[in-house]
C-alpha cells in the first residue's frame, strides 16, 4: 500500500466528511466549468495561454532580467535566491535591518514552500497570516489543505470552537458572518501594529517592473498600506513579458480557481510609497532544474490555480493530508517527485488517469501524462512496489497464456462461491470498500464458439 494510500484511510474513515469534502469542491469545479462555458473563446485562451507561457520559460533569463532592471528603475530592491535557505535568509535580514518584529502576510505558497514562517518564528519575528483561510490553519497549527483554499476541509463548527480558544468568541457561535466579523476585529489590529508586510507575487510583470497580487479578501492591500517595508516574494517562473500576457492570464486564474471572473483585488505594485521600501526576492529553489527536464518542463507554466485538484477524484475523496508533499492533487503529485522521487514517490499512486486535471489547466499542463511518465520512471529509480510488480509479472504470465487465462476465469467463478472472509481480509487491499462483480455465465470465447456472436 502506498504511502498516500496508508495516510488517506484516517480521512476516508469519516464518511459524511468524505462526502462533503467531494460535494464541496465539486461544486468549485461545476462554477469553473459555467464560466468557461460562458467564454465562447476560452480554449483559444488556454492554447494562447499555454503558448506564451512556453516562450516564457525558453526565454526566462532575459525577461527576469528585463524585470529586474525595469523593478530597480522603479525604486524597488531586488534580491535573488539560489533555494529556500537564501531565501528565507534574505527576507529575516531585511526585516532586522529595519528593527522589525511583527510581520503581515498575504497567503503566499511559496513561503510555505520555504518554510519561512517557523524560520522567522525561531528568531523572534512574529509572522501572522492575514488570508481568513490561511489564519484560521494557523490557529489550528496544521498547514494549508489546498493551495487557493486551505481550510476547505474545515467545517465551520470547527472554526468556531477555534476562534471560541483564540478570540474568545461566544461558545457554540459558528455563524459564518459572526466568525468572519470576529477575525476581521482580530486582524484589524495585526495590520495596524505590523512593521513589516509582506506578499507573494501572482504576475511579474517584465516590461513594467510591476508585479500583481491577486485577492479575494483585500487583505495585500491592507497589509501593504500601514508598514514602510514591503517585500514580495515570488517564483522565477511567475514572471510574464508584458501587460498584454498580463490580461491573457488574469481572464484565465479566477474563472479556473474559484469560478469567478475576476478576483476582487487585482493590486498592481510598481513603485515605493515616498519614504517607504519595497522588496523583491526572486526564488528559484529548483525551478532551473525543471527547467532542463525536458520531460517535465511544463510544470512551469502553473498558474497555481488549482482547477486540476478541485477537479480531482482522489483528492476530492482523500483530502489533502493524505499526500506527504506540502503541495497536493495531481500538480502537487509532479512537483513532488520533481523535488525528490524517493521522498515522494508514495504519492504517484494517487491519480485515476482519468486526465481529468489536463482537461481542465487553464495553461494546458499536461499533468495526467507526465503523472503516467513518473510512474514508467519508478522502476529505474529502484522506488517501484515488490508487490505489485509481483502481480504484474503474474498477470503477464496468465495474459500469455490462454489456457491459464480460461482456467482463471473458471476460477473466478469458484471464487463467487467461496466464505465471504476467505475473499475479503487483511491480506486483500484491493477488496476495502470494493465488491467483486458478477462474473457473466459465459465468456465471449465461449459465446462464439457457440456461434451465439455474430
Amino acid at each position: 500500500m502506498s504511502s498516500h494510500a496508508k495516510a488517506a484511510k484516517k480521512f476516508i474513515a469519516d464518511r459524511e466528511r468524505t462526502a462533503w469534502h467531494d460535494q464541496a469542491l465539486y461544486f468549485v469545479r461545476e462554477k469553473r466549468d459555467r464560466m468557461a462555458h460562458g467564454v465562447p473563446e476560452w480554449e483559444a485562451l488556454r492554447k494562447t495561454a499555454s503558448r506564451m507561457k512556453k516562450h516564457t520559460i525558453s526565454n526566462l533569463a532575459y525577461y527576469l532580467e528585463m524585470f529586474e532592471r525595469n523593478a530597480t528603475a522603479n525604486g524597488a530592491h531586488v534580491h535573488w535566491a539560489k533555494d529556500a535557505e537564501e531565501h528565507n535568509r534574505i527576507v529575516y535580514d531585511i526585516i532586522q535591518r529595519h528593527g522589525g518584529k511583527h510581520l503581515i502576510k498575504s497567503k503566499s505558497m511559496l513561503s510555505e514552500e520555504c518554510g519561512l514562517t517557523p524560520y522567522l518564528e525561531e528568531r523572534g519575528v512574529e509572522a501572522v497570516e492575514s488570508d481568513l483561510g490561511e489564519r484560521i490553519m494557523q490557529f489550528m497549527g496544521t498547514p494549508p489543505s489546498h493551495i487557493v483554499l486551505p481550510a476547505i476541509h474545515v467545517k465551520r463548527e470547527e472554526v468556531g470552537k477555534v476562534f471560541e480558544k483564540e478570540l474568545h468568541t461566544e461558545p457554540g457561535n459558528s455563524d459564518p458572518t459572526y466568525l468572519t466579523h470576529a477575525a476581521r476585529k482580530a486582524l484589524r489590529q495585526n495590520f495596524l501594529n505590523a512593521d513589516i508586510a509582506m506578499t507573494g507575487v501572482n504576475f511579474a510583470v517584465a516590461s513594467s517592473g510591476a508585479f500583481v497580487v491577486c485577492t479575494n479578501e483585500g487583505n495585500a492591500d491592507m497589509g501593504t498600506s500601514f508598514p514602510k517595508v514591503h517585500i514580495a516574494i515570488m517564483g522565477m517562473e511567475k514572471v510574464v513579458p508584458d501587460y498584454d500576457a498580463l490580461a491573457l492570464y488574469v481572464r484565465l486564474l479566477a474563472r479556473s480557481a474559484t469560478g469567478q471572473p475576476s478576483t476582487t483585488y487585482t493590486s498592481h505594485y510598481k513603485k515605493p510609497v515616498e519614504g517607504q521600501e519595497m522588496h523583491i526576492v526572486i526564488v528559484d529553489n529548483g525551478r532551473s532544474d525543471i527547467l532542463g527536464n525536458p520531460d517535465h518542463v511544463n510544470m512551469l507554466k502553473c498558474l497555481r490555480c488549482g482547477s486540476c485538484i478541485n477537479t480531482c477524484p482522489v483528492y476530492r475523496r482523500t483530502g489533502g493530508y493524505s499526500y506527504s508533499y506540502f503541495i497536493p492533487g495531481p500538480i502537487g503529485i509532479n512537483l513532488g517527485m520533481l523535488r525528490s522521487p524517493e521522498k515522494y514517490s508514495g504519492n504517484v499512486s494517487a491519480c485515476t488517469l482519468c486526465h481529468s486535471c489536463s482537461n481542465v489547466c487553464p495553461a494546458k499542463i499536461d499533468l495526467a501524462e507526465q503523472i503516467y511518465k513518473w510512474r514508467q520512471q519508478l522502476d529505474p529509480l529502484h522506488l517501484a512496489s515488490s508487490e505489485k510488480k509481483f502481480i504484474v509479472k503474474g498477470l503477464k504470465l496468465v495474459m500469455e497464456h490462454p489456457a491459464m487465462f480460461y482456467s482463471a476465469i473458471k476460477a473466478g467463478r469458484l471464487a463467487e462461491k467461496m466464505p465471504r472472509f476467505v475473499l475479503y481480509n487483511s491480506l486483500d487491499a484491493w477488496g476495502i470498500g470494493r465488491e467483486l462483480p458478477d462474473f457473466a455465465p459465459e465468456t465471449f470465447n465461449e459465446m462464439w464458439k457457440k456461434g451465439e456472436v455474430k
